[in-house]
């Protein structure tokens, strides 16, 4: 008797619990639409931009070359100079008749670190020994 008891309750204990699926949500990937036209146009006029700021570069470099031939001094100001034309560098472009305001951000930054570089470079070379 005590035996068909605990058969009796852990036969109770011992339902079957079935489990009901869900569906899962579908999830579709639906891409935004993309103009190839105007990503190529951009991408021509931030080339367009970079190369009138590398010719820009050069120009500031050796004229700051030749301040630091005048004076000992010379290389504070080139490189003030580069610095002021980078901070002046969107009205500069907006006087040559570029639309900065097409530019992203980040190309922009981009355009003012090599600007520096290349400027401060240039400078470099030009008053070391095979110039001066």
């Amino acid at each position: 008797m005590f035996i068909s008891v605990i058969r009796i309750i852990g036969s109770m204990a011992k339902k079957k619990r079935r489990i009901i699926e869900e569906k899962e949500e579908e999830y579709e990937f639906v891409p935004s639409e993309f103009d190839e036209r105007e990503f190529i146009l951009k991408d021509v006029y931030g080339t367009k931009v970079l190369f009138v700021i590398t010719i820009l570069a050069v120009a500031v470099g050796i004229i700051g070359a030749l301040l630091c031939a005048v004076s000992d001094s010379g290389w504070m100001i080139a490189t003030a100079v580069a610095f002021v034309i980078v901070l002046a560098m969107k009205k500069l472009l907006l006087l040559l008749g570029f639309r900065v305001d097409l530019l992203e951000l980040k190309t922009m930054l981009a355009d003012y670190l090599l600007f520096l570089m290349l400027a401060l470079g240039v400078c470099i070379v030009f008053i070391n020994a095979p110039f001066m």
